[in-house]
């Protein structure tokens, strides 16, 4: 294997500058939930999982009478399903004259690098784990009154009392600190004026990021187009997982995995469909959406939907429908967006377990106690051959509780 065409300076010709790099709003890797036990320090691979538990759900009956019911161990599984490396070598010479001092600077920028693309695919939880959502997609969050409302929204539903998290992108974060300076007396605004930052508000912090990912949707979202439900499919449970709607029209690309909906108010016959609160099940000001599960292709104005969560208005310890899901219905979906979060109660988990040596290779792993994040750097010699590699890399996995958590929508 040929060394790379390395661009390097002789020693003579150049100084160290300083210059910092051009970093990343890291948000996602500093407030994940890394505190499994001990799992961060242990040794795995590609494809090891650890399981952590939910809490149980349950109803009530209005009676001294009891009528048991079913005791569900509700658990979720975080699978290291990740991984990541940036590598480089040398010649013998290169390395002795040129870059043997320079060795920190390259692993700093190749770490750098690789906390880019963690964090990223880190923040895709955003698209990919809420059921719920905040914003239409066209109209732009610029305003405290905004975020006051989505957390609202959120708790509304029921939300863990601690520890909410709000992740903003850092574009909008400037046309929200400007209105509050317009809203709000002088002496409670300082903090926000100086900083020029959202900081803590309404019992959230708020963290900003340059990383939100941008979920593409199918054309029934880009179209606005309104479909309107024709038939439902349900599992043993009695909960809808599945919905047929018409109008649709005929487009391979129709609905995109991760696309959201919500169920239209005010249709003609059709009552206003409301989720309820996840504890007492009792009716919220929550509007029913979902997420689609997979990629739908419509045919001759029909598609089929799979839907998160399963919707259920039938008696049990998972409804969370005021009226059953019924023909006539219409919904909406979202065009596409960028997506931010809000959460509550560290239901955001990451999992970074320490990567095995690399015999026969000197190998260095490092773990933060703090954050429970590890990487690994190994290096070696091609045997009989002028090229010497230096490797860093690193596995991870993530998991987000999608009742825990809703989506933040960004226009593009």
């Amino acid at each position: 294997m040929a060394v790379p065409n390395n661009i390097l300076q002789q020693v003579q010709t150049y100084q160290l500058s300083n210059l910092a790099y051009l970093q990343n709003l890291n948000c996602f890797v500093a407030t994940a939930n890394t505190k499994f036990k001990n799992f961060e320090k242990l040794t795995a691979n590609l494809g090891d999982t650890v399981t952590f538990d939910l809490p149980p759900r349950f109803t009530t009956a209005a009676s001294l009478v009891a009528t048991f019911q079913s005791a569900d161990q509700r658990v979720e599984n975080l699978t290291v399903d990740k991984a990541i490396n940036v590598s480089y070598a040398f010649t013998a010479q290169q390395f002795i004259f040129n870059v043997e001092d320079y060795m920190e600077q390259f692993g700093k920028a190749a770490v750098m690098e690789m906390s880019a693309e963690i964090e990223a695919d880190i923040a895709t939880v955003c698209v990919e784990a809420p059921y719920r959502f905040y914003g239409d997609g066209v109209t732009p969050i610029n305003s405290y009154g905004q975020l006051a409302a989505a957390l609202a929204m959120y708790r509304n539903y029921g939300a863990a009392k601690d520890n909410t998290k709000f992740y903003l992108s850092d574009i909008a974060q400037s046309a929200i600190v400007n209105t509050g300076l317009n809203q709000f007396a002088t002496d409670r605004n300082n903090k926000s004026a100086n900083s020029w930052d959202v900081g803590d508000f309404d019992r959230a912090a708020f963290y900003v990021s340059n990383l939100l990912p941008v979920h593409t949707a199918g054309t029934i979202g880009e179209d606005g187009t309104v479909l309107t439900v024709v038939s439902v499919v349900k599992d043993a449970n009695d909960a809808v997982t599945q919905i047929v709607f018409s109008g649709a029209g005929t487009d391979s690309d129709a609905v995109k995995a991760f696309d959201k909906f919500q169920f239209s108010d005010g249709v003609s016959g059709q009552p206003n469909l409301r989720y309820l609160t996840f504890i007492g099940h009792k009716v919220s000001s929550n509007p029913v959406q979902f997420r689609a599960l997979n990629n739908a292709a419509s045919s001759g104005g029909n598609v089929t939907v799979d839907v998160y969560p399963a919707l259920k208005a039938s008696a049990g310890n998972t409804r969370n429908l005021n009226f059953e899901i019924a023909a006539g219905m219409q919904v909406t979906a979202l065009p596409s967006h960028r997506a931010g979060m809000i959460t509550a109660g560290n239901p955001l988990f990451l999992g970074m377990p320490m990567l095995p040596e690399e015999v026969p290779f000197p190998t260095g792993n490092e773990v933060d106690p703090d954050t429970g994040v590890s990487l690994r750097m190994y290096y070696g010699s091609l045997f009989g051959q002028n090229q010497r590699g230096m490797i860093h890399d690193a596995i991870w996995g993530k998991k987000c509780v999608p009742e825990y958590a809703m989506s933040v929508i960004f226009p593009l």
